[in-house]
């Protein structure tokens, strides 16, 4: 192994990080500090053919492959131990065709390094919250963001994809061209390839209208209420999501204020600033903000302003959940345990996922969740490991206690290492299909540090599944 991974660095145009290096123990890390592994080998990957070495070898060699593009997975999916990790980061390149509006970007770039580079222009695709979080786990999974509502999924976008697959070849994929494998790629997370490049649709959005408000909890269930039928009929720039958040130390919380819970809206309004001030005021007509920041501002400033609630280096255990209704009974569980969010780090957040996201066919992409509403998740970040048992045990009391009001399933981006057993769930509906993609494109289940699809053995019927 040590002269395979030897041989691999002269062959490469990125760099070969392996135990001993003194840059070893900065670059074995992931944002989940919860996943403490020692790979045999991080490879920096600089071009697409450096991705192709690095998967050969691991094929080869029958070494774990683990992809890494932001390093975000709450699983640390982007590493294992003993494994080869290919580092998508240094491809980070980003070119903007105003002609066609379309926007080309290398498979480790960031939501942030993307906004920046499309703001320019004018344009942005439906991407994250959290602009550290790198454009491939999250359009691989789906891609739930504040322009879905508007302009889809940011798997709904991808126009294109260059992908490594399990043979180590290097092939580009669309709607023309291995078409079943794009097919798999828009929602089926990082079980077919490794994609090098993905090239997005992207849309005339500059400024938008909103940021958050927090709302006491004694208001809590009315607000929450107010948005359930709000977002039925509300027009398609509206891309909020409610939430249960303690106050973090910000100039417009109110000092004493600041470490309470409080149930929160964060607005993104995408039309004309007139009509969004008369959409959100419905909020306040609901109950008066205890605090509040609502304006204009940049789209890419809006999508990096909880950046800095997510710092590297916390621990993470997420839960998510799909919701058809969200029911008052589904409603009474968030209030009661919304508020015992442990952290300022740690929130719920119950994303909208319907207008442009209802428009594609339930079968027209991987992503298998079309018929619902919310995309809930519980999101439990906190820093000290010494609280991994409490914080840990409140995620799952909160998601034990909505899944009567859920369907079965969850948003795979958000998964933890636990939900194995929920995995074709998660794909839902198109489950099936995925595995058949998955004998074609990686019988050997090399691509397996994901929430794997296992592939449908040759010998099975055709509609079976494992």
């Amino acid at each position: 192994m040590t002269q395979a991974l030897g041989a691999l660095a002269d062959r490469l145009a990125g760099q070969v990080i392996r135990p001993g290096d003194e840059r070893y123990e900065e670059a074995r890390r992931v944002h989940n500090a919860m996943v403490d592994v020692r790979p045999a080998a991080i490879v920096r990957c600089a071009t697409a053919d450096d991705v192709v070495e690095v998967v050969r070898v691991a094929a080869e060699k029958g070494m774990d492959l683990a992809v890494r593009g932001g390093g975000h997975s709450v699983p640390g999916f982007g590493t294992a131990e003993g494994a080869i990790v290919a580092d998508l980061s240094p491809m980070q390149s980003v070119d903007v065709d105003d002609a066609q509006r379309t926007a080309t970007a290398g498979g480790g770039t960031t939501w942030g390094r993307f906004n920046d580079v499309t703001a320019a222009h004018g344009l942005a695709t439906t991407g994250g919250i959290i602009s550290t979080t790198g454009i491939g786990g999250l359009t691989l999974g789906g891609g739930i963001g504040y322009l879905c509502r508007a302009h889809g999924l940011s798997c709904d976008n991808l126009l294109s994809a260059r992908v490594v697959t399990a043979d180590g070849s290097l092939i580009t994929a669309d709607e023309n061209e291995y078409a079943d494998l794009f097919w798999a790629l828009r929602g089926g997370g990082g079980n077919f390839g490794v994609v090098t490049e993905f090239t997005f649709r992207v849309h005339p959005v500059t400024t938008v209208y909103g940021g958050p408000m927090f709302f006491e909890l004694s208001d809590g269930a009315a607000v929450l209420k107010y948005f359930r039928d709000f977002i039925r009929t509300a027009p398609r720039e509206y891309g909020g999501f409610p939430a249960f958040q303690i106050a973090p130390p910000l100039p417009f919380v109110p000092e004493n204020r600041v470490g309470e819970p409080f149930v929160a809206v964060v607005s993104c309004w995408t039309g004309p600033v007139e009509e969004g001030e008369r959409l959100i005021e419905g909020f306040r007509a609901v109950a008066r903000p205890v605090a509040e920041h609502i304006g204009e501002m940049p789209y890419a400033a809006l999508n990096s302003a909880f950046d800095g609630l997510v710092p590297p280096g916390l621990q993470h255990y997420w839960k998510a959940a799909y919701v058809r209704e969200l029911t008052d009974e589904a409603i009474a569980v968030h209030m009661e345990y919304g508020p015992k969010v442990p952290t300022v780090n740690s929130t719920v957040h119950l994303y909208p996922i319907d207008g442009a996201v209802h428009d594609v066919p339930a079968d027209a992409t991987a992503f298998g969740h079309r018929d619902a509403n919310f995309a809930p998740v519980i999101a439990g970040m906190w820093p000290d490991p010494a609280d991994n048992e409490r914080n840990t045990r409140w995620v799952r009391d909160y998601y034990a206690a909505i899944a009567p009001h859920s369907e079965a399933g969850g948003y795979v981006n958000f998964a933890s290492p636990d939900d194995y057993d929920k995995v074709a769930d998660n794909y839902g509906a198109n489950y099936r299909r995925l595995a058949e993609v998955k004998r074609r494109y990686d019988p050997d289940n090399l691509f397996h540090l994901n929430q794997n699809i296992r592939p449908l053995p040759v010998s099975s019927p055709r509609g079976s599944a494992t």
